[in-house]
């Protein structure tokens, strides 16, 4: 079952929809919410009307990724519905024809850092966080989340927040070109506006072919990699990993 009820949707002049991502406290990520977010992502890219898309948060934290507390308790099926989650849900915003602006006001760590990738345009204020915790909470990537992150960050940067696990400052994610631009906190919703209404002049269907051919082989790697009967995620060793992250 997907839930939108997460999701509220503001239009703006221009073609302009805000997506803002209101999951209180932390937008801990579910596998309803995922498919959620992707119908939605999938509407908007379907239609004409639509000439830009903005992810903005009105919370603290941006996205934790997932509930650990939760995801200890995840039998095989919970398991294999987040992992489709995770891969469906970031494969739409990935592949969406539509540029996608992300404006990020607080920690984007593990599955919530890819809302971040799977954009086009990131935006950030001084105090934001990036990260991918998965290695210190005992899983690997889903096929999809880690397409996204072997496409969009450089070799070192992969090496470095995939193998050690901790996030890093925004002027460090601007340095790795994880962000564009970093702004002050209270012009970063009027900023990530402002640049999706430079990206909503641009011709929508070049935009559209032209990223298509940036990304097509890596969503066509992502949509293979998907065709497999699913397992369960968890290793011996992911509960108490994640029991010790909550501490």
């Amino acid at each position: 079952m997907a839930d939108t009820t997460w999701i509220d949707t503001r239009r703006h002049n221009g073609g302009i929809i805000e997506l803002s991502l209101n999951g209180g406290p932390v937008n801990a990520l579910s596998p309803e919410k995922l498919m959620g977010f992707r119908d939605v992502i999938q509407q908007l890219g379907a239609d004409d009307a639509v000439r830009a898309i903005v992810l903005t948060s009105p919370l603290k934290v941006f996205s934790a990724g997932l509930n650990l507390k939760e995801a200890q308790d995840f039998d095989d099926d919970a398991q294999i519905a987040i992992v489709n989650g995770l891969n469906e849900g970031f494969l739409a915003q990935y592949a969406c024809p539509k540029p996608v602006i992300c404006a990020i006001g607080g920690a984007a760590i593990a599955g919530g850092l890819f809302f971040v990738l799977a954009s086009d345009h990131r935006i950030a204020t001084p105090k934001a966080l990036f990260g991918l915790a998965e290695v210190r909470v005992g899983v690997d990537f889903p096929v999809g989340p880690f397409e996204i992150a072997r496409a969009t960050l450089s070799t070192n940067e992969l090496r470095r927040l995939i193998l050690r696990g901790q996030p890093i400052k925004a002027e460090a994610a601007m340095s790795a070109g994880i962000v564009d631009r970093i702004v002050a906190p209270e012009d970063l919703r009027t900023e990530a506006l402002k640049d999706a209404a430079e990206f909503a002049s641009i011709p929508p269907k070049a935009f559209a072919a032209i990223k298509q051919q940036i990304r097509g082989d890596v969503i066509a790697r992502i949509k293979d990699g998907t065709k497999a009967t699913p397992e369960p995620w968890f290793t011996d060793e992911t509960r108490s990993a994640m029991a010790k992250m909550i501490g």
